[in-house]
């Protein structure tokens, strides 16, 4: 199986704003699960670019109704009501919480073991997701660019 990158969906990592690593993790976090990777992919596709879920805030202000109906539209059925909630937390956290850890990371407060351990404390995110996520993201969070990140 070939591995999907961020470029293959369209996404610059480095964006401003963190919006693309939320993006890229958000990827990671639907291609980690056990399902095939074209209905992850789809989901993906679903949410970021048919129904605009581009940031942390967005999707944490979906409804859960909305995010079944998504996932499910894209073939992700079997788990789209655990998926949704766990989705929805993420854009939550993540809208609150990725800043503070971008910040850590530039000021030498944290290392990127420490950010891997925050992506870990989500619900749904376990070692394979974090592989996925870091295969990519761990040269832009290991950059002192880094800080370019947290700019809006």
């Amino acid at each position: 199986m070939i591995a999907v990158t961020a470029a293959d969906l369209g996404i610059d990592i480095n964006e401003p704003g963190g919006n693309g690593l939320f993006k890229w993790l958000l990827a990671s976090f639907l291609i980690g699960k056990r399902i095939r990777t074209s209905v992850a992919v789809k989901a993906f596709h679903r949410l970021v670019d048919q129904e605009e879920v581009g940031t942390p805030e967005q999707l944490a202000r979906c409804s859960h109704a909305q995010v079944v109906r998504w996932l499910g539209e894209a073939g992700y059925a079997r788990y789209d009501e655990s998926t949704a909630r766990r989705l929805r937390v993420l854009g939550k956290r993540v809208s609150e919480e990725l800043q503070p850890q971008l910040r850590a990371l530039c000021t030498g407060v944290h290392r990127v073991a420490d950010f891997e351990r925050w992506l870990l404390s989500f619900e749904g995110v376990g070692p394979k997701t974090v592989e996925i996520f870091m295969r990519e993201a761990a040269g832009t969070l290991n950059d002192a660019s880094a800080d370019l990140l947290m700019r809006s």
